[in-house]
């Protein structure tokens, strides 16, 4: 990752750096100074349909043409870059900072049938190409097709270069597409180009603002559902504070009466409800290896969006290229002790044995997962020569990732969890022969309760699902963290909320399974955002073919796994602080 000129940027960026072991280079490009005729590079990236912005190949996958410059002084590319398809190649022109270059050729391009059509499919499919310069990206469309008929396709063949300066530091780049030139088998198209450098006033830290669309992600829109959102937290914490304080001082009350009465009488009178399970509440959640493994994961996952939220908000994240991925990657590594400590620690109060492979299934369930379905949609992938495809090296520095970097600070992490937080502290004796459940209503089983219980935190992400999924998969550049980090605090509290409702009900009904109930419930909203993202596929994308289908359902499946496990772990947070404190004011014979 590049290190930036601000000083927000700059420490975060050091941090990438020195986490993945980059080499320390000082070429312009690196640290955005340039003295007069310096080299200044243009990477060319990807290619492919304007509709389908994920679906992309190398530059030169079209028969383009290459300038005569074959080396440049420096080259580089992070892992993050690589992860997410960014191939950059030189173009072979020839630009130095602040030296104009006049209309001029560098190089042709020989239509033969097969390079023929190969443009001609990619002006009917309306292909676009990226490059960059400097870090800002550009793009330009390859071509049009002719009117009226529509029989005739025409090429974009010279392309005009202004660039922005201040100072030493490239600010503003536009490119025009210009040289309409009509495709014809068997014949030689040249390619020019020419650059025109431009004074500007336009300061270094805000080159990127021309990018953005504040129309879009500040509309009022978005305004109001941060609001309406906000209202409902109110009105939902002030909902559960006060029946539930209602409730339980009922109950409290009832539960504390007639202390005279002997234990015989106690036992044979009418008391029910969640009193009545308090030797069953704090058994061991079913399958304590794989709870304890998820909620590990919920918290470092917890902490590594709410972090990288932070840095995003502190840092502009977004005007760097693979900054986003690269920090993601970094805080999840580092904060792997996060999952040692409390899924370790989880596991030993449930009194479990076999730490060694709850600690392995910890480390490895999110980073398997996620390798898992990127490795299925790379082979697609690479059956389509898609710039997707992630190259081998990058899938080796993945794995030594997980292996030599998270599991052993898992390994540290459960270690300590199990000795500073694994002592079994309930408040109840957990009696040796479990309870038998009674026969309940239908909407008091579990699986309605979970059902139902992602519904509320669902609509209150609701909007800003559609503003994430549309700078993911259309041509939006998200940046209104500070929108997320708002949406985030109020998805914790609704999750809390709700799960505690729910897990109270279940109670109520002389259930004790409320360890995977309260889990499930919250971690049900991720559901909802995976329907949602059926809705917006089909009547907000224009993607098509089995790539582009594979790629989507694919990584949203992901996503929302990674939602599901986050809402989930909150949920089961809150319900255990609820449960421990009700459990403990109640005196128990």
């Amino acid at each position: 990752m590049r290190r930036r000129s601000s000083a927000r940027g700059g420490l975060l960026g050091l941090l990438v750096v020195c986490c993945f072991l980059q080499p320390l280079t000082h070429a312009d490009e690196h640290n955005h100074i340039y003295e007069r005729r310096d080299e200044v590079v243009l990477w060319m990236n990807t290619v492919g349909p304007y509709h389908n912005r994920q679906e992309t190949y190398t530059y030169f996958t079209l028969p383009f043409c290459h300038g005569p410059k074959e080396s440049i002084a420096h080259h580089h590319e992070t892992l993050s870059e690589a992860l997410q398809g960014i191939e950059l190649t030189i173009g072979g022109m020839d630009i130095e900072f602040r030296e104009n270059t006049p209309k001029q050729e560098y190089c042709s391009i020989d239509l033969t049938d097969a390079a023929y059509k190969a443009f001609v499919y990619a002006v009917k499919n309306q292909y676009w190409y990226q490059m960059y310069i400097d870090d800002l990206p550009i793009w330009g469309v390859v071509g049009e097709v002719g009117e009226p008929n529509g029989d005739t396709y025409y090429m974009y063949t010279h392309k005009k270069f202004d660039i922005g300066y201040n100072g030493k530091q490239i600010v503003d780049v536009n490119l025009t597409s210009e040289g309409k030139t009509q495709l014809k088998p068997g014949i030689s198209i040249p390619v020019t180009y020419e650059v025109n450098w431009k004074k500007s006033n336009i300061k270094f830290e805000d080159r990127f603002d021309k990018y953005l669309d504040p129309t879009f992600f500040q509309h009022r829109i978005h305004w109001f559902s941060i609001f309406n959102s906000f209202m409902m937290v109110i009105f939902l914490v002030g909902l559960v504070s006060m029946i539930l304080m209602r409730t339980l001082r009922k109950d409290y009350a009832r539960y504390s009466k007639d202390e005279e009465i002997d234990d015989m009488e106690r036992d044979l009178g009418d008391e029910y409800g969640w009193k009545q399970v308090h030797g069953d509440v704090f058994r061991p959640a079913n399958h304590p290896i794989l709870f304890s493994a998820f909620i590990g994961a919920g918290y470092q996952i917890t902490v590594v969006v709410l972090s990288v939220i932070i840095f995003a908000i502190l840092g502009e994240l977004y005007t760097e290229r693979g900054s986003m991925l690269s920090t993601t990657i970094f805080v999840y590594a580092i904060t792997s002790p996060v999952n040692g400590y409390c899924g370790g620690g989880l596991y030993a109060r449930m009194g479990g044995r076999v730490w060694i492979k709850q600690m392995l299934l910890s480390a490895f369930l999110i980073p398997g997962i996620v390798c898992g379905t990127a490795f299925f949609i790379n082979f697609i992938a690479m059956y389509y020569h898609a710039s997707r495809a992630i190259p081998f090296g990058s899938m080796v520095a993945v794995t030594c990732i997980c292996i030599f970097i998270i599991l052993p600070l898992t390994l540290v992490g459960t270690i300590l969890g199990r000795n500073l937080a694994g002592t079994p502290d309930a408040p109840c004796r957990v009696n040796a022969v479990p309870r038998p459940i009674p026969e309940k209503k239908w909407f008091m089983e579990p699986f309605v309760i979970i059902m139902l219980g992602g519904i509320l935190p669902f609509g209150s992400i609701f909007i800003e699902m559609y503003f994430i999924f549309t700078s993911f998969w259309a041509y939006k550049i998200y940046y209104v963290y500070g929108f997320m980090l708002l949406v985030f605090i109020i998805l914790m509290i609704v999750t809390v909320c709700v799960t505690i409702v729910c897990t109270y009900f279940l109670l109520n009904a002389e259930d004790y399974r409320w360890q995977w109930t309260s889990f499930l419930a919250a971690a049900s909203t991720s559901a909802y955002v995976y329907l949602y993202s059926f809705y917006y596929f089909f009547f907000k994308t224009k993607m098509y073919g089995l790539f582009q289908t594979a790629f989507y359902f694919g990584y949203m499946a992901l996503f929302s796994l990674a939602l599901g496990i986050m809402c989930g772990t909150v949920g089961y947070m809150g319900t255990s602080a609820f449960v421990r404190k009700i459990y403990s004011t109640v005196k128990i014979d």
